[in-house]
C-alpha cells in the first residue's frame, strides 16, 4: 500500500476515498441508531441493517432540506394524476 501511495497516488486516493466514505456512513449509523442489532436470524439482521441505512438516508435528506430551506410538497394531490382518489 505504501508503494501505491508513493508511486500511484491517484489510484490510492480513489480507493481510500471509497473506504473513508463507507467508514463515515457506518459511524453515522452507529451514532444515530446504535451498533446493536436486536434480531436473531441472519435474514432479520440484514433487514434491520438495511432499514437503518434507509432511515439514515431519510434523516440526511430531511436535514439537508431544513438546512437549505427547501420546501417539499410530498403527498400533495398536485404530485399525482387523477387516477389516485385521495
Amino acid at each position: 500500500m505504501h508503494y501505491l501511495l508513493m508511486y500511484q497516488r491517484e489510484a490510492f486516493m480513489e480507493h481510500y476515498h471509497k473506504r473513508s466514505s463507507i467508514e463515515t456512513a457506518y459511524s453515522m449509523i452507529k451514532g444515530k441508531f446504535g451498533s446493536a442489532l436486536r434480531s436473531k436470524s441472519d435474514v432479520e439482521q440484514m433487514n434491520e441493517v438495511l432499514c437503518k441505512v434507509l432511515y439514515l438516508h431519510i434523516c440526511v435528506i430531511v436535514h439537508a432540506m431544513h438546512e437549505l430551506g427547501i420546501e417539499s410538497d410530498f403527498g400533495s394531490k398536485a404530485n399525482f394524476g387523477s387516477e389516485f382518489p385521495f
